[in-house]
């Protein structure tokens, strides 16, 4: 299962946000998964579930995936076309030169999150000296 791999890399980028952006709490983290990507949203979203009670950051987040739908193009003909209904050769051709356009992306589409306040500087006190 390299679902928890995968939730474990991205609790690791979450972390360094978190650290970059003085981040305190992660209230949910919304994922872009290609159709095609290999991961298992349900095997996925337990490795979340279960990694999150572990990790304080994350402890009260939610997850939410989109899919994004995998497209191949071919360069037989210049059509694009639904991957997943036809694989990889070509409906409109039956060319075998096709490559995927998309699809197969795993990526942070956004996070809501809450930040600590901003400490005030001591070296500016905003008098005129």
């Amino acid at each position: 299962m390299h679902e928890m791999g995968i939730v474990i890399h991205l609790a690791k980028t979450l972390d360094e946000l978190a650290e970059e952006h003085h981040i305190t709490r992660i209230g949910s983290v919304t994922l872009s998964v290609g159709e095609v990507s290999g991961i298992v949203n349900d095997l996925f979203i337990d490795a979340w579930e279960y990694f999150k009670k572990k990790h304080p950051i994350l402890s009260d987040s939610e997850l939410r995936m989109e899919v994004i739908p995998a497209v191949t193009h071919c360069d037989g003909c210049g059509e694009d076309y639904e991957t997943v209904a036809h694989g990889k050769i070509c409906p409109h051709c039956g060319s075998k030169e096709t490559w995927l356009i998309q699809g197969n992306e795993c990526i942070i589409k956004e996070i809501e999150a809450e930040t600590a306040p901003e400490e005030e500087d001591p070296a500016v006190d905003g008098s005129d000296s």
